[in-house]
């Protein structure tokens, strides 16, 4: 597949990153030089110094015999010209842009994303997969990360496991014949900074971060199984009024179980466009280091704090001071992967991070096959895709233990018409069966291989 990336910042490197370690056919278009050079240094892609809107630039990246383009430059006008002029001068077929402003993005003005108008396919909103990711996070306390699948049906949790886990030193062939109705895997292990996807033998220590796929209806006794409680947040305060917070705070406004929210927000005039906005929820300009402010936010009493600032380290110290404050749960908007590793050692229970969610919302459009939903774990590590079944795959009618699956790769589970199963070595998987997979960077393009769909279903 021949893609252009217009865009070589965070999302588009990583984005270029996945498709050209999957042999596609890559240029990446940036009117930053020294970007482009990143790119084409580090990985196996061809550049375009230029702005993307400019036709001449879009013919000199190949536009004219390219399959798919992906806008995700700094500016929502460019990303929009650039997907018009690839559609109205090259003819690409698939064009997915990314849009930031929430004018664009208001439902009212969908109908402005018309192929006879302007021809977007896919339009990518960081803000709104941020907070989607922020609420996911909320819903799960003793979760670092989370993510839903089969339309809500499942989740994916990653947990750190703590000294009193009841499970730990047991290998996970056992832990299968103790909870044989349990609807839980272990699909994945980080351990001492390293991802692995595990194997029947291994066993589970503490300090280990321990990726579950687990059905909805078993999450709390999965939970419990792995020695978490599970706590309802009635009482959450925000630091950050923008985009992502005011998003958040309108979804738990919205809620049937009632959420007491308060937003605190440095900004006097984003402050008060939150406050016109929101009907239930105070909001507090000021600073969310200030001790006072946060008391005045209720913030020892709070279930939980989220701090979703446009500045990772303010983000990281609101957490801190909220924990010393006495607040039980926290989550950081974390921009900067590097910084990751000092969550733990600061007391941050979760992080968010906004270049991931944008990078699993676009590769869900990307993959081969009828893949529905794609989620990338850690800096890119690993991937969990879960896809549709067709007569044509490889692995069409055949049993789990006669597929050749990569030595990364472990499935979560199984969706058969309605029912949700766990995996099992004599499980037949058949066409029209619903698969959600586990797999490590390294092992994607293998694992596509074993989904690929014939020509005619392109």
């Amino acid at each position: 597949m021949k893609v252009i990336i217009c865009g070589a910042g965070q999302v588009g490197w990583q984005i270029a990153r996945h498709l050209s370690g999957e042999r596609n056919d890559v240029t990446v278009v940036d009117s930053n030089a020294d970007l482009v050079r990143r790119a084409t240094d580090t990985l196996d892609v061809q550049g375009v110094a230029g702005f993307a809107s400019y036709p001449d630039v879009l013919d000199r990246a190949g536009a004219r015999d390219a399959d798919m383009i992906i806008a995700a430059t700094h500016s929502d006008e460019v990303n929009m010209v650039t997907c018009q002029v690839a559609h109205s001068v090259f003819g690409i077929n698939r064009k997915i842009a990314r849009l930031r402003s929430q004018s664009y993005l208001d439902a009212i003005y969908s109908d402005l994303y018309r192929r006879d108008h302007l021809p977007i396919d896919v339009v990518i909103s960081p803000e709104r997969e941020v907070a989607a990711a922020a609420l996911q996070r909320l819903a799960a306390p003793a979760a670092f990360d989370t993510e839903v699948f089969m339309d809500g049906e499942a989740q994916l949790l990653g947990i750190t496991l703590d000294e009193d886990c009841p499970v730990l030193n047991t290998p996970l062939r056992q832990l299968t014949d103790l909870f044989s109705t349990l609807r839980a895997v272990v699909v994945g292990i980080r351990r001492e900074g390293t991802l692995f996807a595990p194997e029947p033998k291994d066993q589970l220590f503490a300090g280990d971060d321990a990726y579950l796929f687990v059905h909805r209806d078993d999450i709390s006794r999965a939970m419990e199984i792995f020695g978490k409680k599970s706590t309802s947040q009635e009482r959450v305060v925000l630091v950050g009024g923008g985009n992502v917070g005011l998003s958040v705070a309108l979804t738990l406004e919205r809620r049937a179980k009632r959420v007491r929210a308060k937003v605190i927000e440095k900004n006097r005039s984003c402050a008060e466009r939150a406050a016109e906005a929101l009907e239930r929820t105070i909001v507090l300009n000021g600073d969310g280091l200030d001790a006072a402010l946060l008391a005045e936010a209720g913030i020892d009493r709070a279930d939980a704090m989220l701090a979703v600032t446009d500045d990772d380290k303010t983000n990281m110290l609101a957490c801190v001071r909220a924990k010393a404050e006495g607040c039980p749960y926290v989550i950081a908007l974390i921009n900067d992967p590097t910084l990751v590793p000092l969550m733990q050692p600061l007391g941050i229970d979760a992080y968010i991070n906004p270049r991931a969610t944008t990078v699993s919302s676009i590769l869900r459009h990307i993959r081969h096959g009828r893949v529905r939903s794609v989620y990338s774990i850690g800096d890119a590590e690993a991937e969990v895709i879960e896809a549709e079944v067709l007569s044509t795959s490889p692995i069409a009618g055949k049993k789990i233990h006669e597929i050749d699956f990569p030595e990364g790769a472990l499935l979560g589970a199984v969706r058969k018409g309605d029912k949700i199963i766990r995996p099992m070595g004599d499980t037949r998987i058949e066409e029209g069966d619903v698969i959600a997979v586990f797999v490590l960077a390294k092992d994607v393009a293998q694992l596509e291989q074993l989904m690929q769909v014939s020509i005619d279903f392109f």
